[in-house]
């Protein structure tokens, strides 16, 4: 018997092909909800999307203070590394769409504006939690990671209103 090196690579291309096929829809976030999943696939524009991804990231600090004023009996640690993971993501997420926005020259300026204003709230949050939030230890980590992505994405925010051009000026004749 020959030995056909060409069929073990062609076998190998099957084997490394990605698993959506045509036609599926890519695998949601892990973070996300199914019905959050589909608001941000059905809305329309970059802008309204940003939005989304803002309002999810509030969502999950909410529960985040509420989780460590109310705690589980069980998986609390869990708990709380999950929705501090998962509001990083959120906000991780908003700030891509307005790269991508201002790549492609959409209109982003509200999504620009509700980056900036929410993640100066965020942060004021994040920083009352690291600096006197209880049981700290459990979920420290994640904790500063979210103060980083936080200051991060507030930063490109900025940096990103004085890249999108103001709205044309009407003018009465």
């Amino acid at each position: 018997m020959m030995f056909k090196p060409h069929l073990f690579l062609v076998a190998g291309c099957f084997l490394a092909a990605p698993s959506v096929l045509p036609g599926k829809t890519p695998p949601q976030k892990d973070y996300l909800t199914a019905v959050e999943a589909d608001k941000i696939r059905d809305a329309e524009t970059t802008n309204e999307r940003i939005k989304l991804f803002l309002s999810f990231a509030d969502d999950r600090l909410k529960k985040f203070q509420y989780e460590i004023e109310h705690p589980s009996a069980n998986r609390h640690a869990d708990m709380l590394n999950s929705l501090l993971n998962a509001y990083v993501g959120c906000v991780d997420d908003a700030a891509d769409l307005i790269q991508l926005g201002i790549e492609k020259q959409e209109n982003i300026r509200q999504g620009i504006n509700m980056m900036a204003s929410r993640t100066k709230e965020f942060l004021s949050i994040l920083e009352k939690l690291s600096a006197d939030g209880p049981d700290r230890e459990l979920y420290k980590y994640n904790l500063d990671d979210a103060i980083s992505g936080t200051r991060d994405a507030m930063n490109d925010a900025e940096k990103a209103k004085k890249r999108v051009a103001p709205p044309p000026v009407r003018r009465k004749n």
